[in-house]
């Protein structure tokens, strides 16, 4: 792949930042001690930092990555109970999956009622690793990606005089309760 241009450089500073707010935003709404499931979390920070007091579990496709449960989020995952957690991170991980639907679905099943998602994904951003690189949504698209959640935030971080070109969306989201 290419080197990445001055630009790439600098939006991924940015995204990284806003990755970090998005985390920390969400550990300020959350049960201080409750669970917690890092999506994908091996090449960034994590959330375990954002989290002290809770235990902190992690998923990711690799089986090298060293996490809690080695799984595909498009597929459900029989290890992890449903309902079993109070936050889902799932940061850069949506535009890298084959059915992006699905795994959104999974995510919603793992996370109890009343559980937030903690979501962010590129837009003006390059073609990335690790492959594939298969999406890009808009605003619009998140939230029919998540049309089973309360969106509690949905935030944009602007591309300098590129209006309607945001780099980077985050989305903080809620399960709603189970309807009878």
């Amino acid at each position: 792949m290419p080197e990445p241009s001055a630009m790439d450089v600098e939006h991924l500073a940015l995204i990284r930042e806003n990755v970090r707010r998005l985390i920390d935003r969400v550990a300020g709404m959350a049960p201080r001690a409750g669970r917690v499931l890092d999506v994908a979390p091996q090449d960034h920070e994590g959330a375990g930092p954002h989290f002290p007091d809770a235990t902190v579990d992690t998923i990711d496709i690799d089986p090298d990555a060293g996490c809690t449960y080695v799984g595909d989020i498009c597929r459900h995952n029989a290890a992890i109970p449903d309902s079993h957690y109070d936050v889902v991170v799932c940061t850069e991980v949506l535009e890298h999956v084959l059915q992006p639907f699905d795994a959104v679905a999974e995510l919603r099943r793992v996370l109890r009622p009343g559980g937030l998602l903690a979501v962010s994904t590129p837009f003006n951003f390059r073609v990335h690793g690790p492959l594939p690189d298969c999406w890009r949504f808009t605003e619009h698209g998140l939230r029919a990606l998540l049309s089973d959640f309360d969106i509690v935030r949905l935030d944009a971080l602007e591309t300098p005089d590129r209006p309607l070109m945001p780099i980077h969306h985050t989305v903080i989201a809620a399960r709603p309760a189970d309807r009878g």
